[in-house]
């Protein structure tokens, strides 16, 4: 079975949409990544199998492929762990393909399931208000800077079971709200425009 998840990645202060395709085919197990990863996107498969069984997850005994498209710019980084897991338990059929096609997920898995951080909150922000998502699900330390951007959801997680929850329609993600004004007054954000985060351009750092 196939699945799609919404990611993305940094281009120099840029970021860009990455479609997170997860495929489950008969065979002996198997499990790769394509799309040019570099080595912490392929150590991704053992913090998400030990994630999966940790949180009572199934980890699948088949050929697994992960394909993180555009496949001919570099994916670098640790944050590809949730939508590469959230793929994973879609392609098993607990996920509706409706749901997963509103978010942008992004966020570096414990082995216990529970999210760290990541870099390029804003910019990932930025990207899912310009790709027209309704929001974006990340670690909870990230929603802060994600949310100065408006005109989005900005939904932070604790762990990955939350994720799944709220992704099935059994629980919820409460949106973070950031004070702008308060924000940009205590020069919390530099180097951008209050116009920036509010949809009228673009980052100009």
């Amino acid at each position: 079975m196939l699945s799609q998840v919404t990611s993305g990645a940094l281009l120099g202060i840029e970021a860009y949409l990455v479609e997170v395709q997860v495929d489950l085919a008969r065979g002996l197990p198997y499990f790769t990544t394509v799309g040019l990863p570099e080595g912490a996107v392929k150590e991704s498969k053992d913090r998400v199998k030990s994630a999966l069984k940790n949180c009572g997850y199934t980890f699948p005994r088949e050929r697994v492929t992960v394909n993180l498209a555009p496949a001919d710019i570099k994916k670098t980084g640790t944050a590809f762990d949730l939508p590469i897991a959230v793929g994973l338990l879609a392609a098993q059929g607990l996920i509706e393909p409706d749901r997963l096609s509103e978010y942008l997920l992004m966020g570096e898995l414990s082995l216990d399931g529970r999210l760290r951080p990541i870099n390029g909150a804003l910019s990932l922000a930025m990207a899912v208000r310009d790709g027209g998502l309704k929001g974006i699900i990340l670690p909870e330390e990230n929603a802060p800077e994600a949310a100065v951007v408006e005109q989005i959801e900005v939904l932070p997680a604790p762990h990955l079971p939350a994720v799944m929850e709220f992704l099935a329609g059994n629980g919820n993600l409460t949106p973070y709200k950031a004070d702008l004004n308060s924000l940009f007054n205590q020069k919390a954000v530099k180097g951008l425009n209050l116009h920036d985060v509010r949809g009228q351009e673009h980052v100009t750092t």
